[in-house]
């Protein structure tokens, strides 16, 4: 069977930016978070929120680590295996790309190290603002890599022009267009939103944990409190800001809608489609579950409303299956986090505690933001097949002359490594949390110490 070199590459730069996306998915968030616990002792002086600031600290740094690696990894395939990427829109998106580290990148290199080991070695207000600025460096860095993102799947502000080779190259004619085009705001709050709930619902996975294996610290109660209460806000402004995305991309990439909703036939009063197995060569869906009317009315707000089905694409459309079923995983794990992060906030909030069964329901839930941000990804990347950047550049196009054994090889020694890394990190990710019920700071020890946050991502 001969191997398919850019079905290959595809998969190879999937499976990076999957195992990528998991960390920055986590750390955009945490460093607020950590902001707020550290925020809350300095106004209370209460010792369980910085109890809370140093565990959640040293989980922070890890999650950073990871990223960092994956991410240099990530940006070595632009040259590997999709070089006709670079040479068709490099110069957008090169200056997108070092904008994000001049910016984002260093503010979060030169303040981490004041927020991990200065606590007690720096004055307290400089702690702080090191925290702050770790925190906005993580958003700044959301900031350019959803703008290039963005940009990929509404390009604007920008002309074709032959190079000398005479292959035509993108150049911009206005970086503010480029930079704010028409899907990066909901693309944006979109992902703000979806790396809130998955550090608050991480925070609360983590701290239900412990209180499961009977660690009553406050410092647990807190972190448990904080995470669920924060989820518990932030699901309904997600499913409110995902129909505003919707909406947007309704308009500006109906075939991905279209595959979304496994909709073949373009008709008015469109059903929503619960459950199918979508059928490319028949164009049709089997064993299909249907609600009448209800993708209108979800899409159009209008039950009659028009929506454009996959036969108007043909040739043109992403491949159905997989956008399908990512975004009924996506849209299903919200819903688990809705119910599970409201039952949760309502019994800490109104008893102070959580039935035993809850408790234990949301531990698995601390990766359900993994869940439901890399379905989300998958339907954003793979519903933009067949192009690279729509309307500018086919997949097929972009990529190197590599063969394909050389790219299978490469492959399977990323997946090996990469399943051994995300082992390792939860395997520390558990160790810190249990260690931490055996060693609560206290205000006579100085916590934070380098010494304590790589003995506990070392051992």
């Amino acid at each position: 069977m001969d191997l398919d070199p850019a079905l290959l590459a595809r998969v190879q730069f999937a499976a990076n930016i999957t195992f990528h996306i998991l960390f920055p998915s986590i750390t955009i968030a945490l460093g607020w978070i950590l902001l707020f616990f550290k925020t809350r002792f300095n106004a209370t002086k209460d010792q369980k929120w910085m109890d809370a600031y140093f565990v959640w600290t040293k989980i922070f740094a890890l999650c950073f680590a990871m990223g960092v690696v994956s991410g240099i990894t990530m940006s070595f395939q632009f040259g590997t295996n999709w070089p006709g990427f670079m040479e068709t829109v490099g110069n957008i998106a090169g200056p997108l790309l070092a904008y994000e580290v001049l910016t984002a990148f260093f503010l979060e290199a030169t303040f981490l190290g004041i927020m991990l080991f200065g606590f007690r070695r720096v004055p307290g207000w400089l702690h702080t603002t090191a925290t702050v600025l770790v925190a906005a460096g993580t958003t700044f860095s959301a900031f350019w890599i959803l703008a290039l993102n963005s940009w990929m799947q509404t390009p604007v502000g920008f002309e074709m022009i032959p190079n000398d080779a005479g292959h035509m190259q993108a150049h911009a004619t206005d970086w503010m267009q480029i930079i704010f085009n028409p899907s990066f705001p909901y693309r944006m709050v979109h992902m703000l939103l979806a790396s809130g709930l998955t550090a608050s619902f991480l925070v609360a996975g983590i701290s239900a944990y412990r209180w499961f294996r009977n660690d009553r610290a406050p410092a647990v109660l807190a972190a448990l409190r904080t995470g669920v209460t924060i989820a518990a806000i932030l699901i309904p402004i997600q499913i409110y800001a995902g129909d505003l995305h919707g909406l947007n991309t309704l308009e500006h990439q109906p075939q991905k809608v279209a595959a979304m909703e496994g909709l073949w036939e373009t008709r008015e009063g469109a059903p929503l489609v619960l459950f199918a197995m979508p059928n490319e060569e028949t164009r049709t869906n089997d064993f299909a579950i249907e609600i009448p009317n209800l993708a209108s009315l979800i899409l159009t707000h209008h039950m009659d409303g028009e929506l454009k089905g996959l036969n108007e694409f043909v040739g043109n459309h992403p491949p159905v299956a997989p956008v399908f079923w990512a975004f009924r995983i996506m849209v299903g794990t919200g819903i688990l986090m809705l119910v599970l992060s409201w039952a949760a906030a309502f019994y800490l909030w109104r008893k102070g505690d959580m039935p035993k069964l809850l408790t234990f329901a949301m531990i698995p839930m601390a990766f359900s933001g993994w869940v439901a941000t890399v379905a989300g990804w998958y339907v954003t990347e793979i519903g933009r097949q067949p192009w690279l950047v729509t309307g500018v550049l086919r997949t097929e196009d972009a990529i190197s002359a590599v063969p394909a054994p050389i790219i299978g090889i490469s492959l399977s020694m990323y997946l090996a490594v990469y399943a051994a890394l995300l082992v390792a990190f939860i395997g520390t990710l558990l160790y810190i949390a249990r260690k931490a019920g055996t060693q609560t700071q206290t205000v006579q020890t100085p916590p934070a110490s380098g010494q304590a946050i790589v003995e506990a991502i070392a051992e």
